[in-house]
């Protein structure tokens, strides 16, 4: 029975490039979550008003990756410890968020965040949200798979590039091919 796990850090077009390639993942959606206004737009997110964040949603087997696994992934993907910002992405759509969907879910995130925060590796601390995932609205057609469409543009090039590089060699075992 596949399950669902819903992140935000940052551009949800870095996130989404990563996340499909993993073993074990079955789709991956760019959308919004976490705000006030019923089925927003693009603009409307990027316009900072409608409390959402940039996410992706990713169906995934647990058989074959784990929530945890997925975590790891995500905390090495983007900056845990910038508040609202991710790079050059600025504000609060592109904060760092875990939306959990269960009980265990919350457990592992929380787990995981206190380890990483005990642990020393990261300079500052970090400003993770965990919330419950209330709903959940995919993005516009133009925004899925949006890398693997455009990896030729610069914004792939220079932004999306280097981190999907970064962190297949991190988790090598954890990508297909």
């Amino acid at each position: 029975m596949p399950e669902i796990a819903v992140l935000g850090g940052g551009c949800f077009w870095c996130l989404e490039a990563i996340f499909v390639d993993l073993l074990g993942v079955t789709k991956v959606t760019s959308g919004y979550a976490g705000g006030s206004v019923q089925h927003p737009t693009y603009e409307q997110v990027c316009g900072g008003k409608t409390g959402h964040a940039e996410v992706v949603q990713i169906e995934f087997d647990p058989e074959v990756i784990r929530y945890e696994q997925l975590l790891q992934v995500f905390m090495e993907l983007h900056d845990p410890t910038s508040l609202n910002r991710q790079g050059n992405d600025v504000g609060t759509e592109y904060r760092s968020v875990i939306f959990y969907s269960s009980q265990t879910q919350q457990a592992i995130a929380m787990n995981l965040l206190q380890q990483l925060e005990k642990s020393g590796q990261l300079a500052a601390p970090i400003v993770t949200e965990l919330q419950p995932m209330q709903e959940f609205y995919p993005a516009e057609d133009y925004h899925q798979g949006y890398f693997g469409v455009n990896a030729g543009k610069p914004y792939c090039q220079l932004v999306i590039a280097p981190k999907v590089n970064k962190v297949r060699s991190q988790f090598a075992e954890l990508f297909r091919g």
